[in-house]
């Protein structure tokens, strides 16, 4: 599309804006109602460790907003000679799950708990006997539980309970509600109802400890809204939020805000059934997309739903590429210090690709990226450990090697439970991930990890604020009663294209070795936690 064309669309406000909150960038994403990409903006934000608590403090959160919004507006003045005053549509997402607990006065009760704490295992383990259904301890329903038997003192003021993406749409437009994808991790969802499960409604209410509190579980929860719904309108105090400048115009559409696993599905068109994806980046989860129910609860597996509402068996883990940023800025500074500088993508792509040429299963050298606790290996506090015996053999090869295999093995411990012990399988199997942007070399280790063939989508990069966006515009233009699958198929990937690698043998039997050390030492891992108080 030229620029004039697309400057009138700007102007009419024939676009959609994508917003996401990720784990370390707040991105915001301008297409047009045909997909086309007109301009971004980022910014760069960090979860803190206080009081043994993982959060953000929310006046950071606005802070990345308005200046990714400032950052996409400059470029689309500098671009299209326009002024960016009116959008089509907007959404919202961000990290799923967490705990953002607000009183009758719209009060933030306690700093926002994120998906990264693991301090509700008691809460998770006697919701999922009770429930019969697996709550994890990111579940924002096991923050609460776990915050009414620790008689927490804020607990009977809670007038509203949302996640992030939820809290963000809330102040954008005054309404509160939550895309289902999003909503089914907070309590479990009814995929025909689509809404939050009853019968485990009334489960939960009729437990001791909850009978005491002066309010219902409904009544605190956001209500539930597919994609495609209206999530109602941007207001005039929303638009000042979003752009302080005061040039933007209220009422624009607000698609129903979503979790970044919905928006990672949307993003890779994984949202029909017996399709899946992987998502890597602080955090890493597959999601496949069930024809029909798991035979077992398992703990490792979370059962979510796309932003349409269909059932979806999710592996999160909590760590992937934390540790392997770490040692890539730490090998930044060796190269500056020598009067080489490196600009990022250039530095991942020459310590990626020392793994070309290395032992398949890391020379005997273990990796432990757990900069957090991590349920899939109950283990309770992350110390990010390197280890090697006399005889493993020490090359930078090797090192990234055990670097990317440490990133993939909870994720892989996961997804053989899935694989294994429920034999589901998919079609495909679609990735995304800044750590793909190294091509081949990557993928073909998830390859290796999963032992599975992982494809990757020329679009695959756009990452979850584009995905956002694409349901901003499907909020917009399925009034016709087109599903989400078709609609993507349809309108937004129809000219994609995409590369498959195959997991190649000797490679897989390499890092089956690794898995193997891995686990072994994963007691290693607990007495560091034990033993090793965090440095503040």
């Amino acid at each position: 599309m030229g620029i004039k064309k697309i400057a009138a669309k700007l102007v009419n406000g024939e676009t959609a804006l994508g917003i996401e909150l990720g784990s370390t960038r707040i991105k915001a994403v301008l297409v047009t109602d045909e997909i086309e990409t007109v301009a971004s903006g980022s910014f760069t934000w960090e979860n803190r460790l206080e009081k043994d608590i993982w959060t953000y403090d929310l006046a950071e959160a606005w802070k990345g907003i308005q200046s990714c919004y400032a950052d996409l507006a400059q470029k689309v003045a500098e671009q299209y000679g326009v002024k960016l005053t009116k959008l089509g549509a907007v959404g919202v997402s961000a990290m799923m799950h967490g705990y953002l607990a607000f009183n009758e006065r719209n009060e933030l009760l306690v700093p926002f708990r994120t998906w990264r704490n693991n301090i509700t295992g008691e809460a998770a383990d006697e919701l999922t006997e009770e429930l019969g259904f697996n709550i994890p301890q990111r579940w924002s329903i096991a923050h609460l539980y776990q915050a009414i038997l620790n008689e927490e003192p804020h607990v009977p003021e809670i007038s509203f309970l949302t996640t992030l993406a939820g809290y963000v749409h809330w102040q954008l437009s005054g309404t509160k509600v939550l895309g289902i994808g999003d909503a089914s991790g907070m309590f479990p969802v009814d995929e025909e109802l689509a809404s939050y499960d009853e019968a485990m409604l009334a489960k939960f209410a009729q437990l001791d400890r909850v009978q005491k509190q002066p309010w219902r579980l409904e009544d605190i929860l956001p209500p539930v809204l597919r994609a495609g719904q209206s999530g109602g309108m941007l207001s005039s105090e929303g638009a000042g939020l979003l752009d302080p400048s005061g040039a933007l115009e209220p009422g624009a559409l607000m698609a129903p805000p979503e979790g970044d696993a919905g928006t990672g599905m949307v993003a890779t068109n994984s949202v029909r059934k017996r399709t899946g994806n992987i998502s890597v980046g602080t955090s890493a989860f597959s999601m496949n997309v069930l024809e029909e129910p798991l035979k077992a609860v398992h703990r490792d597996i979370d059962i979510v739903t796309t932003p349409d509402g269909a059932p979806v068996a999710m592996v999160h883990v909590n760590n992937c590429s934390s540790d392997i940023n770490e040692w890539a800025g730490l090998f930044g500074e060796f190269a500056a210090a020598l009067g080489v500088e490196l600009p990022p993508d250039k530095l991942y792509s020459v310590l990626f690709n020392q793994v070309s040429d290395c032992d398949k299963d890391a020379g005997g050298l273990v990796n432990y990226s757990f900069l957090s606790g991590e349920n899939i290996t109950n283990t309770s506090v992350g110390r990010p450990l390197f280890v090697r015996t006399p005889h493993s053999r020490m090359n930078l090869g090797n090192f990234m090697l055990a670097q990317l295999y440490s990133a993939f093995a909870a994720l892989k411990i996961g997804m053989d439970v899935l694989i294994n012990e429920e034999k589901v399988s998919t079609d495909v199997m679609l990735a995304q991930g800044g750590l793909f942007r190294t091509p081949v070399i990557v993928q073909q280790v998830l390859a290796d990890t999963l032992e599975i063939p992982i494809t990757i989508m020329d679009s695959a990069g756009e990452g979850g604020p584009w995905g956002m966006a694409v349901l901003a515009v499907y909020a917009r233009f399925c009034q016709d009663g087109t599903a989400l699958a078709d609609f993507l198929d349809e309108r937004v990937f129809r000219e994609a294209s995409a590369v498959t690698l195959e997991p190649q043998p000797h490679a897989v039997e390499g890092c089956r070795k690794f898995i193997e050390r891995f686990r072994s030492g994963l007691s290693i891992e607990d007495a560091a936690g034990r033993a090793i108080q965090d440095y503040v």
